[in-house]
């Protein structure tokens, strides 16, 4: 029995067993159709709830939306907002936000202050490309907020229709999630 085992042990080694059965398995999976995307050339298709980088919107008149109440601010977990507000001097009792700014090292993306907006001013986009060298780059002012909620301006309303924060219309309607029907248990005991 001893003689055998022996024998089997020296053509493995004799033969290259290992690497024999190594190759088997190489080959097998050589003809696959690979699983993984070229994530430069390829890009991931994005849910529309997917949380990217905040942006400011506009009205559609062109004016902002952001009345400067600083709700985002106090809703943000992380404290990465800092919102400086004033009063309009041709309107008394009417305010707008003079600075705006988010640190997106800091920020977690929870949405807290999409939800916590009363006027939809902020909203979140498919954008998740803005990897840097310089840290600092990554502070979003007032008007690079603007050019984000201007250039994604239609992730950021399918955000804000996802989560039932715009208005309610058929637009609106399309993109909502419906919750799977509960299942009722039978009291057959």
């Amino acid at each position: 029995m001893k003689s055998t085992s022996t024998a089997k042990k020296f053509w493995d080694t004799v033969l290259f067993r290992e690497i024999w059965d190594a190759m088997k398995v190489t080959f097998k999976h050589m003809f696959h159709r690979p699983m993984t995307f070229q994530y430069p050339r390829e890009k991931r298709t994005i849910p529309d709830t997917h949380r990217g980088a905040l942006g400011l919107l506009r009205y559609d008149d062109g004016k902002e939306r952001c009345v400067g109440c600083d709700l985002c601010e106090a809703a943000c977990p992380s404290r990465c907002i800092k919102v400086i507000s004033e009063e309009d001097k041709s309107m008394p009792l009417e305010r707008y936000a003079s600075e705006f700014y988010i640190d997106i090292t800091k920020c977690v993306f929870c949405g807290y202050c999409v939800e916590a907006c009363p006027v939809n001013a902020l909203a979140m986009t498919k954008l998740y490309e803005y990897s840097t060298h310089d840290k600092r780059t990554l502070l979003f002012d007032k008007k690079r907020l603007y050019e984000i909620g201007d250039r994604y301006i239609e992730d950021a309303k399918k955000y804000l229709y996802a989560h039932n924060l715009e208005k309610d219309d058929e637009a609106s309607r399309a993109y909502r999630y419906h919750f799977p029907e509960p299942v009722l248990k039978s009291n057959d005991s």
